[in-house]
């Protein structure tokens, strides 16, 4: 049954007032997923899917300053998105680049490229690095904006910077697996100094991680959400952290 929009605000302020404000995430991951699913359902471009899923992003950062949430990561082109066809990662790039520097303009958060830059084609990697500089002293959201992004990718160049590091300082591969921890390779990662995901959600109905930040939701809590992307509601948001506040996190069983 669908609500009607005063029954509607009705609901979404009294779905607010249930979450304890102490129970809220500091750390969310979102996998931005189903804006392909949701163009063709519409009969629209799949271009005209991702510009409608850019906007929902922008939408989705307001919730989250409205709800002092501290960082989040959106996962918005993955290493394997770079294989599609030229035509639609074309599409894809341009939208991105769109929405980055809507973004920058915006001032509604601080920007940090998370991914492997190099491997992203045409001038994206100038846009990241530029928004990344025009968001630099904005203060309270974090967002990591993960593009060129794969987890196995980032636990390698993670390795490969600590095993350079150690090298400049004279030290062996050695003596690098002698003393090597977990905090280490965490210090290494693209989202070092940052704390990890408390929560990741993703959209469109798949439950899977698709290589999203692998080393660092080791003990993130998950939420799966059937809505597509560009549907994806604030009560929808609201009751992924209405689940959260309610589970009993337990590190390490």
């Amino acid at each position: 049954m669908k609500l009607s929009k005063p029954l509607y605000s009705v609901y979404e302020r009294n779905l607010t007032a249930s979450i304890p404000v102490d129970r809220l995430p500091h750390h969310v991951g979102v996998m931005v997923d189903g804006n392909r699913r949701w163009a063709a359902l519409m009969g629209q471009t799949t271009k005209h899917g991702h510009q409608k899923g850019a906007e929902r992003i922008i939408e989705f950062l307001g919730w989250c300053r409205e709800l002092n949430i501290g960082v989040v990561t959106l996962y918005m082109l993955s290493t394997e998105n770079l294989k599609r066809p030229a035509s639609e990662l074309g599409d894809l790039i341009g939208v991105i680049q769109d929405l980055l520097h809507e973004l920058g303009e915006s001032q509604i958060a601080r920007l940090q490229p998370v991914g492997a830059l190099d491997l992203l084609p045409d001038d994206l990697p100038a846009t990241v690095e530029a928004v990344t500089a025009q968001t630099a002293d904005v203060e309270g959201l974090h967002v990591n904006i993960a593009v060129g992004y794969g987890g196995r990718q980032e636990i390698v160049d993670a390795v490969r910077e600590l095993l350079r590091d150690a090298a400049e300082e004279g030290k062996s591969a050695a003596d690098v697996a002698d003393t090597l921890t977990s905090e280490d390779i965490s210090s290494y990662l693209y989202t070092r100094g940052q704390p990890d995901p408390d929560l990741v959600i993703r959209t469109s109905g798949e439950q899977r991680l698709s290589g999203f930040m692998m080393w660092q939701s080791a003990y993130s809590e998950f939420y799966f959400c059937e809505a597509l992307w560009p549907d994806f509601r604030r009560v929808d948001f609201l009751r992924a952290l209405r689940d959260f506040a309610g589970r009993q996190r337990r590190f390490g069983s």
